[in-house]
């Protein structure tokens, strides 16, 4: 489903990705772990083609990233990405906030968008919230709707920056709740996240980055209860 290949980054004379490699597979949970400054958020960026890579190969269902003519707009429908901002209109309720892209970009009929949506709502626990505002939401729930409203443009991938960092204790929980649901349901995610205990439940495979290279992956049992590189050991032993 996605593949990079020696991917490179450089921002001016700091290089953030120094050759990095990764594949995921269709219906798997990749999470990236790492220390902060690590590149695990550029590297999220380069794959949803936010930010262009200098060198190596990134494809998405075989279609490759870099390259000057990719349809940007194409990719985004099959990649969504999520921040740790929520970036919800402030001025739209949550069930505007979702309905939005899919009428304005795609194009699609009002009426199917806005039952689309509602039951996108009712998937990540906000029935019920259609016409509160980003204001009136907790920091969870808004999250919530920043991931209904990416969801209703159908993607085949989701891609997770941290989305929990700028929440509170009581309201991670729900949050990643709602990805364990996507993730059970099939859907092909790629998590950058610093919550160790989630990666550890529901990743196929773990990635341990350090100064823009991975040093180590594998399956989460193995790379949590045995790491294999003395910097992953060093990374668990402060953390855990």
């Amino acid at each position: 489903m996605v593949a990079l290949k020696d991917v490179r980054k450089s921002f001016g004379p700091l290089e953030v990705l120094k050759g990095v490699s990764l594949s995921v597979m269709k219906g798997e949970v990749a999470c990236i772990i790492g220390p902060s400054g690590s590149g695990k958020s550029t590297l999220i960026r380069c794959i949803n083609a936010l930010t262009p890579i200098d060198s190596g190969s990134i494809k998405v269902e075989g279609q490759e990233v870099n390259t000057p003519d990719l349809d940007k707009l194409t990719l985004r429908r099959k990649v969504g990405i999520i921040f740790q901002q929520y970036n919800l209109f402030p001025h739209k309720t949550a069930l505007q906030n979702i309905m939005m892209a899919p009428i304005q970009v795609l194009k699609q009929d009002r009426q199917e968008v806005e039952s689309r949506a509602r039951n996108l709502l009712k998937r990540v626990g906000l029935e019920g919230k259609e016409s509160g505002y980003p204001g009136e939401l907790s920091g969870g729930q808004q999250q919530r709707v920043a991931i209904a409203r990416s969801l209703a443009m159908n993607p085949d991938v989701m891609l997770f920056d941290e989305v929990t960092a700028a929440l509170d204790p009581e309201t991670v929980k729900e949050v990643l709740v709602t990805i364990k649901e996507l993730a059970r349901d099939g859907m092909t995610c790629i998590i950058v996240t610093h919550e160790m205990a989630f990666a550890r439940e529901l990743a196929d495979q773990v990635y341990f980055t350090d100064k823009g290279v991975i040093v180590e992956h594998g399956r989460p049992d193995a790379f949590f209860s045995n790491p294999q590189d003395p910097r992953s050991r060093q990374f668990l032993n402060r953390i855990l």
